[in-house]
């Protein structure tokens, strides 16, 4: 069987790595076989798992640093089909690519936007001057970097091996403890993950709007937890994109869904709540 996992391309992003992680360990796990799939955006490549033109996507979610994906949560919640079979945490080592002959000739730096502002110290006190352009992902503006000798780009280690370009600094990161998690998502009636020794999920993520915009309203929907003693580890607010000061709140609780707390938890959200969506529950797999 082989089975096609979607990413955020080209080949080399770091999204790509955790694919190639999780496709090993699932590899190892089941024997099933998979062709990883490059797509342009994070809405693409969850696109794609929703348009059955793959099976499982793995999309970049959270990092240490910069804080939540945005573009992962706001897709997420309008694709309606959609479950996290699986958490990934990867340490992220940042490189900065270029065929300049020294740092004083580089005029322009291209990256992931969540990858700029994790080098933004560094940028500032060696690159003080420079343009920075964001783009759709670390190794979409590689290809431009042998054309121009006043360019440069941040991305990976193996980015730089798989494109064959030198690195002019290494591990330019602002803080070295920089570690971004991933999720892997199939459709919820595709379910399909590695064989684990986890007797339950560890987590279960969700999002839910709100009736209206009153005092207290957060906080009755999130006292439900606490009343049941079921931790949150995240809570993120995300616009609504309907009106201004209207919010979505995604919410990690550590609990698994089908744990007879967390379903009188959901039970109670559900009566406070406008919409609740229930993404599913998963563990988390180190990179070793």
């Amino acid at each position: 069987m082989t089975i096609t996992i979607a990413h955020l391309g080209p080949p080399g992003t770091y999204t790509e790595q955790a694919a190639i992680f999780y496709l090993n360990q699932l590899t190892k796990s089941t024997g099933v076989e998979a062709i990883l799939c490059p797509y342009p955006s994070i809405a693409q490549t969850l696109g794609a798992v929703d348009a059955n033109s793959a099976l499982l996507a793995v999309v970049p979610v959270e990092n240490s640093i910069e804080g939540s994906v945005t573009m992962t949560l706001d897709t997420l919640w309008l694709l309606n089909n959609l479950q996290i079979q699986m958490g990934l945490v990867m340490p992220i080592a940042h490189m900065l690519i270029s065929c300049a002959a020294s740092l004083e000739d580089i005029k322009i730096v291209y990256s992931h936007p969540q990858a700029l502002s994790q080098c933004q110290g560094w940028l500032e006190q060696f690159l003080p001057t420079v343009e920075l352009i964001p783009s759709n992902s670390t190794t979409e503006a590689l290809l431009k970097l042998q054309h121009n000798l006043t360019t440069a780009a941040i991305s990976s280690q193996r980015a730089a091996q798989l494109y064959n370009l030198p690195i002019l600094a290494s591990g330019i990161n602002d803080y070295p403890e920089n570690f971004t998690r991933f999720w892997v998502v199939s459709q919820t009636h595709k379910a399909f993950t590695l064989q684990t020794d986890f007797k339950k999920a560890s987590y279960s993520s969700l999002a839910f709007s709100l009736p209206a915009n009153l005092p207290g309203a957060l906080v009755k929907a999130l006292q439900v937890f606490a009343h049941l003693d079921i931790n949150l580890s995240r809570i993120e607010s995300r616009p609504t994109k309907r009106s201004l000061g209207e919010y979505l709140f995604f919410i990690d609780a550590e609990a698994d869904v089908s744990e007879p707390q967390m379903q009188s938890a959901l039970a109670e959200l559900s009566e406070r709540t406008e919409l609740l969506k229930i993404f599913g529950s998963y563990n988390v797999l180190q990179f070793s």
